[in-house]
This record gives structure tokens, C-alpha cells and sequence, in this order.
């Protein structure tokens, strides 16, 4: 006899969709990785509330940097001590549009910096990110680094003491499928689940402690963020 009913993951399921109020959902990719986790009723909830709980991590706190420092550490992602380190994309500007610059309350001439960074825990990609920032709104120092190094964003402009206001958050996966808690869940399969290579993106703008927004960045965080051993009670 099971130990919990199917209602049992039905609530922990919900309670772990409805963590982000006002979170979209966007089911938008094909599954193309394998995973660690296993495809049963119990390891897609746990995988659901895991996923749920960094995202309100991610909303939660201004840098995504420092959250992802905290991930990678608590989920033993890389050796201990790693830091998240920004390897810099080239070679795919994107000038900022109207709306960046709407976003950033600048003029037409104003210059605006880009910059595209994977952010990596040890060998693990864990998320990509598009960042338009205004360099005038910047020290000198923050310029240099963010020009000659690999350093984070979030890291090099810790100083300015900012803030974080999310535009939106999208789930772009869901290891439960759609209609699961009026038909319940999936019978346990062989195998491990598949993942897309993206699970969330947010879009955000960050602000000096006087309101004025300096920065605007996309980030797409990658299945890697799952790529833990999964809890020893599911294994079992």
C-alpha cells in the first residue's frame, strides 16, 4: 500500500507551481537532455519545487550573481570554494533598440554597452545573459573590469548597492504536464526525464539606491542548474 496518495503529490505539486506568484509558464522548447532525476510522480515534484524554489531565489535578490554563488555551493555543483565566473560571448552585439534605451531612460545618443556572458559553476554553464548597461552610470574601476576581465556583472558593480526590478519570469519547463492536477499525474516511466536546454528566463532592470536604472539584462538559466545527484530519498 502506498505510504502517500496521488492527492499527496497533488498538493505539493501545487504548492511548489504557485511558490512565484505571477510566474508565466511557457512550454516552448523540445526535450533534448538527460538528467539525473528519475521519471516518477515523486522525482517530478521534487524537480519542480527545486526549480521553484531558485527562481523565487532568483526574484528575491538583486544579484543573480550572488544567488548562483549560493546554488552552486549548496548543490555541490563545483569544488568547494568556486565562484561564478562570467565567460564572455563575442562577436553577437546587439544594440540596444528603442525599448533598451526606454528602459534605461536615455537618449538616442547615449552610449550603451553590451555585454554577452555564460555564467559557469566549475565546468557547469548555468545560465546565458544578454546585459545592456550605461557605462556613465558606472566608476571607472567597475568599466575596466567589466572590459578586461571576466569578472560577473553583479560581482563588478556590487559597490553601487543596487536593486533589482523584475520585468518578467517565464518557466519554460515543466516536469509536470499541463492538466496534471485535473487528471493527475504520470505513472512512473523508465528512464530519467529529458530537459530542454533552457528552464527559466527572467528579464530585469537594475537601479541605483535613487532609482535611476543603469543596467537591463535577459538570462536564460540552463538545465545545469538540476545537474545534482537527486535526493537520496527518491533514490531509494
Amino acid at each position: 500500500m502506498s505510504l502517500c496518495p496521488s492527492k499527496c503529490f497533488r498538493i505539493a505539486a501545487l504548492a511548489a507551481a504557485s511558490i512565484v506568484l505571477g510566474t508565466q509558464i511557457a512550454i516552448a522548447q523540445e526535450p533534448s537532455i538527460g538528467s539525473q532525476w528519475l521519471n516518477t510522480p515523486a522525482s517530478r515534484v521534487e524537480a519542480l519545487a527545486v526549480l521553484q524554489t531558485l527562481n523565487a531565489n532568483l526574484l528575491s535578490n538583486a544579484s543573480a550573481t550572488l544567488t548562483l554563488d549560493r546554488w552552486c555551493a549548496g548543490h555541490k555543483l563545483a569544488p568547494e570554494g568556486s565562484k561564478i565566473l562570467a565567460q564572455r560571448v563575442r562577436g553577437q552585439a546587439k544594440p540596444a533598440d528603442d525599448h533598451i534605451r526606454e528602459l534605461l531612460t536615455v537618449g538616442p545618443d547615449e552610449p550603451i554597452a553590451y555585454r554577452r556572458v555564460r555564467l559557469v559553476c566549475g565546468d557547469r554553464v548555468l545560465s546565458e545573459a544578454d546585459n545592456w548597461y550605461v557605462p556613465a552610470r558606472l566608476t571607472a574601476e567597475m568599466n575596466q573590469a567589466l572590459n578586461t576581465s571576466d569578472i560577473a556583472f553583479g560581482r563588478a558593480v556590487l559597490a553601487l548597492n543596487f536593486t533589482r526590478t523584475n520585468l518578467s519570469a517565464k518557466l519554460l519547463w515543466s516536469p509536470l504536464s499541463e492538466g496534471w492536477d485535473m487528471d493527475g499525474l504520470i505513472a512512473s516511466g523508465r528512464g530519467s526525464p529529458t530537459l530542454p536546454p533552457f528552464l527559466l528566463e527572467h528579464r530585469a532592470v537594475l537601479k541605483l539606491p535613487d532609482g535611476t536604472p543603469f543596467s537591463t539584462l535577459v538570462e536564460s538559466y540552463t538545465s545545469k542548474v538540476l545537474d545534482f545527484p537527486v535526493p537520496r530519498s527518491l533514490a531509494q
